[in-house]
C-alpha cells in the first residue's frame, strides 16, 4: 500500500466509525430499555473517539485532517439496512453480531496488509480501537443475556457482509 492507499483506507474507516456513532445515537431515544441507552451512550463515545483518532491520522497521511471517504455502495447499503432495523433485538444482532465483527476483521486485514514499520501510527490507532470493539461486543452479549433479548436471524446480513471484499471505493 502506498501513502494514498493508506489514507483512503483510514478515511473510509473514519466514515464507518462516524456512521456507527450516528446510527447508535439515532437508536438511543427510541430504545425502551434504560440499560441499553446507557450502553449505547458509552459506545457512541467510543465511536466518536475512534473517528477522531482516525481523522487525525489522515492528516499525517497527507490528507486534510478528518479526511473522510465514503465506503463502497455495497457496504453503505449494509450499514443503511442496519440503521433502519425495526426492533431492538434485530438492531443489537446486526450491529454487535454482524457489523462490528466484520469491521474488526477489516481492521485485522488492514494490519496484515500494511507495512507495520512505515505505517506504525495507523497500526497503533487500529490496535487501540480493536480492544474497544471487542469490549462493545462483550457488553452487548452480557446485557442481552441480562435483559433476555434473543438474537435475530442475521444469516442473510452476515453473508452479505462477508461477501463485500473491500469497503474502500476505488
Amino acid at each position: 500500500m502506498n501513502v494514498r492507499d493508506r489514507a483512503d483506507a483510514i478515511g473510509t474507516f473514519r466514515f464507518i466509525e462516524v456512521h456507527l456513532m450516528e446510527t447508535i445515537a439515532r437508536w438511543t431515544p427510541i430504545t425502551p430499555q434504560m440499560e441499553l441507552k446507557v450502553m449505547f451512550g458509552r459506545h457512541i463515545y467510543d465511536h466518536a473517539q475512534h473517528a477522531d483518532w482516525l481523522g487525525k491520522r489522515t492528516f499525517e497521511l497527507r490528507q486534510p485532517e478528518h479526511y473522510t471517504r465514503q465506503a463502497t455502495p455495497d457496504y453503505l447499503q449494509l450499514l443503511d439496512r442496519m440503521r433502519v432495523s425495526p426492533d431492538v433485538a434485530e438492531r443489537l444482532t446486526l450491529l454487535y453480531d454482524v457489523v462490528i465483527p466484520g469491521l474488526m476483521a477489516r481492521y485485522e486485514r488492514y494490519l496484515a496488509e500494511t507495512d507495520r514499520l512505515l505505517d506504525a501510527p495507523s497500526v497503533l490507532v487500529i490496535e487501540r480501537i480493536l480492544p474497544e470493539l471487542k469490549r462493545q461486543v462483550a457488553d452487548s452479549l452480557a446485557l442481552r443475556d441480562e435483559l433476555q433479548i434473543g438474537a435475530s436471524d442475521a444469516t442473510a446480513m452476515r453473508a452479505r457482509e462477508m461477501g463485500i471484499h473491500s469497503v474502500v471505493s476505488a
